[in-house]
């Protein structure tokens, strides 16, 4: 796949700050930086739960798989019912923009590609000590494959707009990302998969025969 050349950057304004702190900064990050923790995490856990529970091994892979298939979910309503929701609130729009609008305006800036740090450390602690409580030791395979798929989702958002797409199956995700930004935001709100867009009927009502790939250029 060609990587393409060109990169966005936001202009930096003091406009989106809160309470003093210039939001557009803290909420910069590169893909690789979080793939990297995340994928060393979910190892560490792992190696944890194989060498200190007795949980069969049969059971271990499935609640992994579980696990990753319930992050595709999570990625999903966040998307829906956190970034693309409604509000009059001007504090929450503020919040809404700095986190994911700015993807949006600019979506090639390869340092708006991640959900926020601040926003994933808070999100990633209370659903692990919410885990932990509901499934005990099985929390060491569960939570691996929940990390292990938004390092996946990280990797496929990152590649996705950072390269053109593959004239494979592969195309698809490409596909139904960019009608996300370029035609409708309001549809295929998955990334890392159309799964739950189909389950939940948020594909776009129409078939869009021409659309703009996710680095803004013509197909």
């Amino acid at each position: 796949m060609k990587k393409v050349a060109s990169k966005e950057r936001p202009k930096r304004t003091t406009k989106k700050s809160i309470l003093g702190f210039d939001l557009e900064r803290i909420t910069r990050t590169h893909s690789y930086v979080p793939i990297t923790i995340l994928s060393v995490a979910s190892i560490g856990f792992l190696v944890w739960g194989i060498l200190y529970t007795d949980i069969a091994w049969y059971a271990m892979i499935g609640t992994f798989a579980v696990g990753m298939l319930g992050f595709t979910l999570l990625e999903y309503s966040i998307h829906r019912f956190l970034y693309h929701i409604q509000s009059d609130s001007k504090w929450l729009d503020k919040v809404k923009y700095t986190a994911h609008g700015i993807h949006h305006e600019h979506p090639r800036d390869e340092e708006h590609l991640a959900m926020p740090p601040i926003l994933s450390a808070l999100l990633t602690t209370l659903v692990l000590w919410g885990v932990y409580q509901l499934v005990g030791d099985y929390s060491f395979f569960f939570t691996p494959g929940l990390i292990l798929g938004y390092a996946a989702y990280l990797f496929i958002h990152y590649v996705i707009h950072v390269y053109r797409p593959p004239k494979n199956f592969l195309r698809v995700l490409w596909t139904h990302h960019a009608v996300h930004h370029y035609k409708d935001d309001s549809v295929n709100y998955g990334v890392s998969s159309p799964l739950w867009d189909h389950i939940f009927g948020t594909l776009p009502k129409k078939a869009y025969k021409v659309i703009k790939d996710v680095q803004g250029k013509r197909e």
